[in-house]
């Protein structure tokens, strides 16, 4: 089991935006796991990567009108489900026709699409806005007999949805090795067989197949970086879904996109998350 550093900071005044804004400057300095509440916010780190310079940074460049305080510990593996059962994953339905939820739940109401995800400590049970938005762009698209990448696939959420929804193969790369653990027990768990998992970073697209459809939920900073590897492993007329950043940082996206021959095609915002769906000219 993977040893995790847990930080916590408290915020005051605690709102969600300075929650949603903190977290997602701490996983840009690889924080994984992000758990809001009324007085600030809980994050995880495996303890391999924590640095604590680097978290003194985002506190005291922290750009809102806030105090915070933050204390950290060390956290021995262990049972992540069971945490999850206990105190926070609850089962969730999205745009009315898919259900998420865990092997420990009960009483789970009824969709179209049943989705299993047991999280552990990886990112992505649908609870957050930008899974959410990426979920509903899902069941929106046309997907059947597709190929789909999907980058830091997390829990494996997005790709599962994608071949329950008709895609002939998904590609699915993750960076974190617990992560792609995690991924790989929910394929098995929603027989999502079709899916090609794979550890690693951007770099494992060369050599795949051009895909009709690349989705990313990841972070701004880490999209902005692999863009050209993405746009080179879609083919043309193929789309770009991205998430996991706010709306202000649609035009860096968009400065990236446009040279590439990449047009904005829809964008949904949500709490000020963003999902952007970019389409591949020619």
């Amino acid at each position: 089991m993977t040893d995790y550093q847990e930080l916590r900071i408290d915020i005051s005044p605690c709102s969600e935006a300075a929650c949603d804004l903190l977290a997602a400057f701490l996983a840009d300095i690889g924080f994984e796991s992000f758990l809001p509440d009324d007085s600030g916010l809980t994050a995880y780190i495996d303890s391999s990567k924590f640095n604590s310079e680097a978290v003194k940074e985002v506190i005291d460049s922290f750009p809102m009108q806030v105090t915070l305080s933050a204390s950290d510990s060390f956290v021995e593996g262990k049972d992540w489900n069971e945490e999850w059962e206990k105190n926070y994953f609850k089962p969730i339905l999205i745009g009315n026709q898919v259900v998420i939820h865990s092997t420990f739940h009960h009483d789970v109401p009824k969709a179209r699409y049943d989705i299993v995800i047991d999280p552990k400590m990886a990112f992505g049970t649908g609870h957050h806005a930008t899974t959410s938005l990426m979920l509903e762009y899902l069941l929106g698209a046309d997907l059947e007999g597709k190929r789909v990448i999907d980058m830091g696939t997390g829990t494996g959420i997005l790709a599962i949805l994608c071949i329950m929804r008709g895609a002939a193969a998904a590609d699915a790369i993750e960076i974190d090795p617990g992560a792609c653990d995690n991924a790989r027990e929910n394929m098995a768990l929603n027989q999502a067989s079709a899916i090609n998992l794979m550890l690693g970073d951007a770099s494992r697209l060369k050599g795949l197949a051009p895909a009709n459809l690349l989705i990313a939920n990841i972070n701004r900073n880490i999209i902005l970086a692999d863009f050209d590897a993405y746009a080179d492993a879609i083919a043309p007329g193929g789309e770009m879904l991205l998430s996991g950043f706010y709306e202000q940082d649609v035009p860096l996206i968009e400065a990236r996109a446009l040279p590439l021959g990449f047009k904005t095609a829809e964008k949904k915002v949500r709490d000020g998350w963003c999902a952007l769906k970019l389409r591949k000219e020619g």
